[in-house]
């Protein structure tokens, strides 16, 4: 399965048209071209020695470069200079091999090539046969090599930045269960109440909603922004929002519950520091889910380290807030919770209506809730403390999601740092392409920064790098200090299904490859890890293994790295790289 996922942001339908003919620029892109010219030839009269250039030269530049001002005057500055140093005086020159690319050949190639226009440039290469599609490639590589940018660091003790930083403690929660069980309106309830959207909006989406025939829905088009996800009427993707509380700056990650979308929800866990498990209490739901997701989502966040899980028991008003029901699936649960691996201090209990708002970020005011005393959702969520994160290792983030976005910034990537720091001027390591790239800028929780560390939601704006070298799963690090590239490794997993070997798919956050069981090691004794039983020829559901995994192309791993297994679309287990 293809791991890019780049994302083209800012685009219209219009901007895709497939016309014979230019599309007629908006008034607004007008005049933001006549000022970028007007720039551009202010700066080149301006320099020493002062170069003039057309409009026309200008303009063209200037497409070439994405309304980059500072490398059109650059490119033009150069061009002029050479074109008086050798008195050649012609209005279009093809240069040979230079200090900066030409956009003049390129850009009148291309109309060739597209359009069919004829050109004195195209007439001077025709007897050169192939030439020209040469000259074209030449320029398009020399265009990939000259186009360096160049970012000055700060050479920052990151470390001690963010130890003298007043910056909130940041939380990540991954939200999960059964499909339908009303996690999106949950936490599109907990946004709206905590003022993290506004009324306008949701009063937008209500509307939205209504005209459908799902006006139910309009809260979980909070989180659920995707068309198809709205005209299903459940989450797909990954879906992030953040909100604060006078203590804490926290990072919503509300996973998909359909067994269809499982790996983007192992993909969630991966970032979470603890979960929510929400339950549907309805009569049968309740049923239904344990069968369903439930259950293995939360041996999924388990197996992927979270140890804090708050069971958000929502849709009580279905059933009129019978403390019985809900004791009944408390007591179901926690049996569950605490055998796969939960500590009961770890586990709480929390009944709720996400449609209504009771005991969300307020306490229910319906007298039938009234023998509830404890703690509302928003308040069980500040019990969370500080996690600590990895600072002193050498630099690890995965990447989410690789994005384009504007002239200033045209590739960018996501994720949340796993180990150690970086920060703005820095050369990383893309792996497993070993690509390098500049960090031209950092934004920590949508805010710009200079610096950023392990725990950290950011936002890495690149150059110095083609985007066909980023995939969503790859590995962000240094070259002093890589990660390596594997195609085979030992690991200790607890088998969620009988194991034998078998072709499987590995998981590990949004990195999926296929590849298979080669060996069953041992069975392994839970408490101490003793090898109890070598070379078993299956290994029952339950049990503890240590298994040797061959993968298909070689993926940057490293212990204690925690992967999932999964086959035919079921989790047959999880546990850790050794």
């Amino acid at each position: 399965m293809s791991r890019h996922r780049v994302k083209n942001v800012g685009y219209d339908d219009d901007d895709f048209e497939d016309d014979d003919g230019y599309d007629s620029p908006d008034p607004e892109e007008q005049e933001f071209l006549k000022q970028c010219t007007a720039a551009v030839l202010g700066q080149l009269r301006a320099g020493q020695p002062s170069v003039t250039a057309t409009t026309e030269e200008v303009q063209e530049a200037l497409w070439h470069y994405y309304n980059d001002i500072d490398k059109s005057v650059t490119y033009l500055r150069g061009k002029k200079e050479k074109e008086l140093k050798k008195q050649q005086a012609s209005a279009v020159m093809k240069p040979k091999v230079q200090a900066a690319p030409s956009p003049d050949d390129v850009v009148l190639n291309a109309q060739n090539t597209a359009k069919g226009f004829k050109s004195k440039s195209a007439a001077s290469k025709a007897a050169g046969g192939q030439k020209g599609q040469t000259d074209l490639a030449g320029g398009m590589k020399d265009l990939a090599v000259e186009e360096k940018v160049s970012v000055k660091s700060k050479n920052l003790d990151v470390v001690a930045e963010y130890n003298k930083s007043t910056r909130k403690k940041s939380a990540n929660f991954v939200v999960i269960g059964h499909v339908d069980a009303g996690k999106s309106t949950l936490m599109g309830r907990l946004l709206a109440d905590q003022g993290a959207i506004d009324q306008r909006t949701l009063e937008k989406y209500r509307k939205e909603a209504e005209k459908i025939g799902k006006g139910s829905f309009a809260l979980a088009w909070v989180m659920d922004q995707g068309s198809e996800e709205r005209a299903r009427g459940v989450t797909i993707d990954i879906a992030t929002n953040k909100f604060e509380t006078d203590t804490t700056a926290f990072t919503i990650v509300d996973a998909p519950g359909h067994r269809d979308f499982v790996p983007n929800m192992i993909a969630g866990a991966s970032q979470a520091d603890f979960a929510v498990l929400v339950i549907d209490s309805s009569v049968g739901k309740f049923e239904s889910g344990l069968k369903g997701q439930t259950k293995e989502h939360a041996l999924l966040v388990r197996s992927m380290g979270v140890q804090k899980i708050i069971v958000a028991v929502n849709k009580m008003d279905t059933v009129q807030w019978d403390t019985g029901r809900f004791q009944e699936i408390e007591q179901q649960i926690s049996a569950f919770l605490t055998n796969a691996g939960f500590q009961t201090k770890n586990i709480s209990f929390v009944p709720c209506s996400g449609v209504l708002g009771d005991n969300i970020t307020r306490r229910s005011e319906d007298p039938k809730a009234s023998w509830y005393t404890g703690r509302t959702l928003l308040e069980e969520l500040e019990t969370s403390e500080p996690y600590t994160h990895a600072l002193d290792r050498p630099l690890r983030m995965t990447i989410g999601d690789v994005f384009r976005g504007g002239v200033q910034n045209p590739i960018s990537i996501s994720g949340r740092l796993d180990a150690g720091s970086l920060q703005v001027g820095d050369q990383i390591l893309i792996m497993p392409s070993g690509e390098s790239a500049l960090i031209r800028s950092v934004e920590v929780d949508g805010e710009p920064s200079d610096w950023a560390v392990a725990g950290q939601n950011v936002v890495l704006n690149l150059a110095n790098i083609d985007p066909i070298h980023l995939r969503s799963g790859d590995v962000v690090c240094r070259a002093s200090a890589p990660i390596k590239t594997i195609t085979s490794f030992t690991a200790k997993v607890l088998a969620f299904e009988h194991l034998m070997p078998m072709q499987v798919d590995v998981h590990r956050g949004r990195l999926h490859v296929p590849g298979r069981i080669s060996k069953l090691v041992a069975s392994l004794d839970k408490t101490s890890g003793m090898a109890l039983k070598r070379r078993p020829k299956i290994v029952a559901p339950g049990t503890v293994a240590r298994v040797m995994v061959e993968v298909d192309q070689p993926v940057p791993l490293e212990a204690p790295t925690r992967i999932v297994l999964r086959a035919g679309g079921t989790t047959v287990a999880a546990g850790l790289l050794e």
